[in-house]
């Protein structure tokens, strides 16, 4: 059947036209006004510009080139407020429930998850009928200690059965698929194991269709600690990763969780992201003080194509592979490949550059420019 004779509703991501996305090929430079500097149009003359000659610096800013490359990008805005979550605000939102002292002495730390249907905008004016954890996609993002006895009391609140399988060490009962922990729409189940092993993992949902529950929205980080006794040999750098330290506190933490959209079902995503909103940082970017380290806990749970991807402009960047070790997997790296439920930690620094805006996205193009693409907006400090 040719192109001409599909329905409007079957149209393939391959010919969206998404207002406001220019198919200038490759990653799309933003225009955008940031705290650091001045880019309309991607005109840089507002940049302060060493010679090529005299040029002393290996950061200085390139001479401006005028022209734009067009502003692939989503057009208006999404309901934060009625989504009942903001995707700035979620980068830096960690869960660490309650905690309580169990008879041996020992630490519990309690979450509470919610099953809910409900309805959500992922670019302005689409709305994508999702299944949720707690009301959000990507889900709250876990995080406790290494050692802890943790519990989840997961109540089901959707129309389909539903449960919570994690990555990481359990006993089959508490592995959250059929016939061990999958619970029926009105019940509750309650998970429950020690906290091991330390590292960027996640969570996510193991009914029956899986990929249909995977795409749907249920997923979320799950993030455990390094306790810094375990690990004598490199107690500073667990302690700097171990939340509420004082060396954790030097760091700029965050989690993306890259996910995508298929929104006419046809098993081929329209939209692109990190932390569901289509160019959400993009349009605001995120603010990073230069003279401070930064940390990402990636995680990948895009259905529907084999391999997601991050890049980073302009700077390279540490990678602990599933983050269960504190020494770096991959030393000086600007790109990373992740296959849906791989996960990371990336370690890097603006220390040694000039303020402004850096680009990062996956470098498969056609995910950049269906809306996953985002800025760091680096300022003194």
């Amino acid at each position: 059947m040719s192109n001409a004779e599909l329905a409007p509703d079957l149209v393939s991501r391959r010919s969206l036209l998404l207002g406001g996305l220019a198919a200038a090929g490759g990653a799309a430079a933003l225009a955008t006004t940031t705290v650091a500097q001045d880019m309309p149009g991607h005109d840089m003359s507002g940049m302060p510009v060493e010679p090529a000659a005299t040029s002393t610096s290996p950061y200085a800013a390139p001479p401006a080139h005028g022209g734009a490359h067009g502003d692939m990008m989503t057009v208006g805005t999404v309901d934060h407020g009625a989504n009942g979550f903001d995707p700035s605000t979620m980068l830096t939102e960690w869960e660490t429930g309650t905690l309580s002292t169990m008879e041996d002495g020992r630490t519990l730390r309690t979450f509470t998850v919610e099953a809910i249907d409900k309805e959500i905008e992922i670019a302005p004016g689409v709305m994508f009928p999702a299944w949720t954890y707690n009301g959000r996609v990507p889900g709250p993002a876990l995080r406790a200690k290494e050692g802890e006895r943790l519990r989840i009391v997961f109540s089901n609140f959707g129309s389909h059965p539903h449960s919570m399988h994690f990555h990481g060490i359990h006993s089959a009962r508490m592995d959250g698929v059929p016939g061990a922990g999958l619970i029926n729409p009105g019940e509750e189940f309650v998970y429950e194991f020690d906290a091991k092993p330390f590292g960027c993992h996640l969570y996510h949902c193991h009914a029956l269709p899986l990929k249909r529950h995977m795409h749907k929205g249920m997923y979320g980080a799950f993030i455990i600690d390094p306790d810094p006794a375990l690990h004598p040999e490199f107690a500073e750098v667990a302690a700097s990763r171990l939340l509420g330290t004082p060396e954790n506190a030097l760091w700029q933490e965050m989690v993306m969780v890259m996910n995508a959209f298929d929104t006419n079902f046809d098993n081929e995503n329209e939209f692109y992201a990190v932390n569901t909103i289509a160019h959400a940082y993009a349009k605001t970017p995120i603010r990073i003080v230069k003279s401070r380290p930064v940390r990402i806990y990636l995680v990948n749970v895009t259905e529907f194509d084999p391999i997601n991807s991050f890049h980073l402009h302009a700077n390279f960047f540490d990678y602990f592979d599933t983050g269960t070790n504190l020494a770096p997997t991959l030393r000086t790296v600007d790109l990373i490949m992740q296959c849906q439920a791989q996960r990371g930690i990336l370690e890097f620094s603006f220390r040694d550059h000039e303020a402004g805006s850096y680009m990062f996205h996956p470098h498969q193009s056609e995910f950049t420019e269906l809306g996953w693409m985002g800025m760091f907006d680096v300022v003194e400090g």
